[in-house]
C-alpha cells in the first residue's frame, strides 16, 4: 500500500514505528516493531489504563501481528487513551512499514443510520484530518450534516499511508450517527490506493480534490466501480469534486454532468485564489466569478452547490456574514474547519420564520388549485408565477429536512383562500 514517496525515511527493515507519544497526545497510540532472531513474540506495553485495559490492548496487539505472520519480534506500545480501532491501526501500520503483508482490520461494527440519499440535507461538512482519531471520535456529537475524514491537506505526505489505515478502521467502527461519511481523497496515483483502502467499508461520498476535467471524475468513478465488483456493494458511492482551478471553474458543467453519481460542486478557495495569484478577501470579490459559476453549473446540472469553507474560527459573525452571502447566492451549504461554525452555518442556511410562512402559504395556495383543477393559482387578487410555486416548494422541503416544519399538517389549508 505505501508508495515510493510515502516510504522515504523508512529504509530500515528490521525496525519501524507509527502512531504518536509525547506530552498533549491523547486518544492516540505510539507503536514500534524490531524483528527478532528467535524467541517468538515479546510485548513491552505502557498504558495509563493499564488496570483496566492493559490484557485487552496486549490481545489486540497479539491478533494483528499473528494476522501479519510476524513470529519473532519485540512490539513496543505506549498507548495515550487509544480506542481499538486506533490501536489496530498502528500496529498494522508499523508493521506493513516492513514489509508484511496481511488483514489487520478490526471487527466491524453494524451501522445504525441508513446510507444517504443524493438529495440529502448538506448545509454543513465538519472536515476531520484522517491521522488525528482523537476528532474523529466524538465528531457526530456536533450534529454536523457531514463528517469528513480527510486524507489529502491536512495529513504529511509520510503520513499518509497511517491516515489510510485510521480512516479505514474509523469507517468500520465508528458510530457517526446520522452524518454523512465523507472521504477526501488525495489526487492521482495516492488517490486511487485510497479508493482501495476506504471503499470497501462503504462511505456515503468521496471528493475529489483539485478536479479540473471530466476525467478526473470518470477515472475516480471507474475505480470504485472496480472495487465494487469484487465486494457485492449495490449502493452507489456519491461524488462532489472540488474545484480548484481557473480551468476546473471553466470546466464547471461538464464536471458536473461527468457521473451520475456527482450530487454536488464545491469550490476550494484558498487554491483557486492561489491559481489566479490574488489575495482571497473577506468580501470575495475575486472569487465571485467562480462562485456565481459553479451555482449555476450545479442548478443546471441538477446537483447541489456547496460554498468553500470559511478559515477564521474566532469570528463567528463574519462567519455568518459570509454564510449568509452564500446562501444568497444560491450555495446550499459550506464546509466546516471546527465544530463551533457548525451552529452559525446551519442558522445562516436555515429559512427564516417568514420565509417559511409565506412559502407553506404559497404551496397551500397551490395544492388548492390543483385539487379544484385550477391552472391558475393564485392568492387573494394575486397570481403566483410557477417559478415562484416551484422555490416556494423547495424552500418548504429544505424547512421540514432542517427539522424547522414537521409535516403536512403545517400547510395552511385556509390560507390559500385569503
Amino acid at each position: 500500500m505505501t508508495n515510493q514517496t510515502e516510504a522515504n525515511g523508512r529504509a530500515n527493515v528490521n525496525r519501524s514505528e507509527a502512531g504518536r507519544r509525547g506530552d498533549g497526545v491523547r486518544s492516540d497510540v505510539f507503536v514500534s516493531v524490531e524483528r527478532t532472531e528467535r524467541g517468538g513474540l515479546s510485548l513491552d506495553v505502557t498504558s495509563r489504563a493499564e488496570a483496566l485495559y492493559g490484557e485487552s490492548i496486549r490481545k489486540d496487539v497479539t491478533e494483528v501481528v499473528n494476522a501479519f505472520g510476524l513470529g519473532d519480534a519485540t512490539v513496543t506500545v505506549e498507548d495515550q487513551g487509544a480506542l481499538p480501532f486506533v490501536l489496530a491501526a498502528r500496529v498494522e501500520t508499523a508493521l506493513r512499514r516492513l514489509g508484511l503483508e496481511g488483514d489487520g482490520r478490526p471487527a466491524r461494527h453494524p451501522r445504525t443510520y441508513p446510507r444517504t440519499e443524493r438529495d440529502r440535507l448538506r448545509r454543513s461538512r465538519l472536515y476531520l484530518p484522517g491521522n488525528e482519531p482523537k476528532f474523529m471520535i466524538n465528531a457526530a456529537l456536533h450534529a454536523p450534516d457531514a463528517v469528513i475524514l480527510d486524507l489529502e491537506d491536512s495529513v504529511h505526505p509520510l503520513e499518509k499511508d497511517a491516515a489510510r489505515i485510521v480512516v479505514r478502521n474509523a469507517l468500520r467502527c465508528l458510530d457517526f450517527r446520522g452524518c454523512e461519511r465523507m472521504v477526501r481523497i488525495n489526487q492521482h496515483e495516492a488517490g486511487l490506493l485510497d479508493l482501495d483502502a476506504v471503499i470497501p467499508e462503504s462511505p456515503d461520498l468521496i471528493l475529489i480534490p483539485k478536479a479540473q476535467t471530466v476525467d478526473d471524475v470518470r477515472q475516480v468513478v471507474e475505480r470504485i466501480r472496480e472495487i465494487q465488483r469484487g465486494t457485492e456493494q449495490p449502493e452507489p458511492i456519491w461524488i462532489m469534486p472540488i474545484l480548484e482551478s481557473a480551468l476546473g471553474i471553466e470546466n464547471a458543467f461538464d464536471i458536473a454532468r461527468a457521473s451520475e453519481n456527482v450530487v454536488a460542486l464545491t469550490i476550494g478557495l484558498e487554491d483557486y485564489t492561489a491559481d489566479l495569484g490574488v489575495r482571497k478577501t473577506f468580501e470575495g470579490d475575486e472569487s465571485l466569478y467562480a462562485r456565481m459559476r459553479l451555482v449555476n453549473a450545479s442548478v443546471a446540472a441538477g446537483l447541489q452547490a456547496i460554498d468553500s469553507v470559511f478559515g477564521n474560527v474566532g469570528d463567528m459573525d463574519a462567519l455568518r456574514a459570509w454564510a449568509t452571502r452564500s446562501k444568497g447566492m444560491g450555495f446550499e451549504g459550506m464546509g466546516c474547519i471546527h465544530p463551533r461554525q457548525i451552529r452559525p452555518i446551519h442558522e445562516s442556511f436555515a429559512p427564516s420564520e417568514a420565509e417559511i410562512e409565506k412559502s407553506l402559504t404559497i404551496v397551500a395556495a397551490f395544492e388548492l388549485a390543483q385539487a379544484r383543477g385550477l391552472s391558475v393559482v393564485s392568492l387573494g387578487s394575486k397570481m403566483i408565477d410557477p417559478p415562484v410555486v416551484i422555490r416556494a416548494q423547495r424552500l418548504v422541503e429544505t424547512a421540514r429536512r432542517a427539522g424547522l416544519i414537521s409535516d403536512e399538517s403545517d400547510i395552511p389549508k385556509n390560507a390559500a383562500d385569503s
